[in-house]
């Protein structure tokens, strides 16, 4: 069966910057398959907003930080892409999904450490890794980093570090899959005022001023800010695109 529409997966996309991804992916025209980590009802929503854009959507359950459960996941994902398409592959895969920690060194525990190591490095090697055999050729992979890859902000050594890891394997993705004509780039947001990490940006009235005075725009960053963005790298469009970091920040400390 002829494949109709091509097809992205993004973890973590129940809220925040994964939603607003799925949604603007969803119009671009391609399909779309989220994970969520725990709220089902915000995924359901999710898929129930892309239907209307008219464009299939499915959510799946994935801790994406339990390497463990990968497997099963991806045989769930394949088995039902087949069944839907007569097909088991997709054709973009967008590391979204995450948590934040504010800790400073002094404080940082080893399992907090593992935690984010975990979600936002070793889960993202390795579901990429499992879900290259189901990628189409020429397709193509998104890992989201940070502003704070390039900014220093006390509090956010281990997540930052662990940022720029990806933003370093990125780069080797893209050396390795070339061959295949599978592009892998970085999209690394600036502060945005979601409910990550507790609202922080969004709800703290004094940080958001501070952010908003050394950015160039002149504010926090949005949700819609970042979701072109994503869905652009996307796209047939962005196919010269590639081994970048992608700053969506407004310029923000420049």
């Amino acid at each position: 069966m002829e494949q109709k529409n091509k097809i992205a997966l993004i973890t973590g996309g129940s809220r925040g910057l994964g939603r607003n991804m799925a949604l603007a992916v969803a119009k671009k025209g391609l399909d779309v398959v989220i994970t969520y980590n725990a709220n089902k009802a915000a995924a359901d929503d999710v898929v129930a907003q892309i239907k209307e854009l008219g464009q299939s959507a499915v959510a799946f359950q994935l801790d994406t930080s339990n390497t463990a459960q990968f497997d099963g996941f991806v045989r769930e994902l394949t088995a039902h892409l087949e069944k839907e398409n007569g097909h088991a592959n997709i054709d973009y895969l967008v590391n979204n999904a995450g948590t934040a920690l504010y800790s400073p060194i002094t404080d940082t525990t080893e399992e907090q450490m593992e935690a984010i190591f975990n979600i936002h490095y070793k889960g993202v090697f390795f579901l990429t890794q499992k879900m290259l055999p189901h990628m189409n050729d020429g397709g193509g992979i998104v890992n989201i980093s940070s502003g704070l890859t390039r900014i220093s902000m006390p509090g956010s050594s281990v997540y930052g570090s662990l940022k720029a890891a990806v933003e370093t394997l990125t780069r080797y993705m893209a050396k390795e899959l070339g061959g295949r004509k599978i592009r892998a780039n970085v999209v690394a947001p600036g502060a945005i005022a979601t409910d990550f990490g507790g609202g922080r940006v969004r709800d703290n009235q004094e940080l958001n001023d501070q952010i908003a005075s050394f950015t160039a725009l002149g504010r926090v960053g949005l949700p819609d800010d970042i979701g072109g963005v994503v869905a652009f790298l996307c796209s047939d469009e962005a196919f010269w695109v590639n081994a970048q970091r992608i700053e969506v920040s407004g310029g923000q400390a420049i």
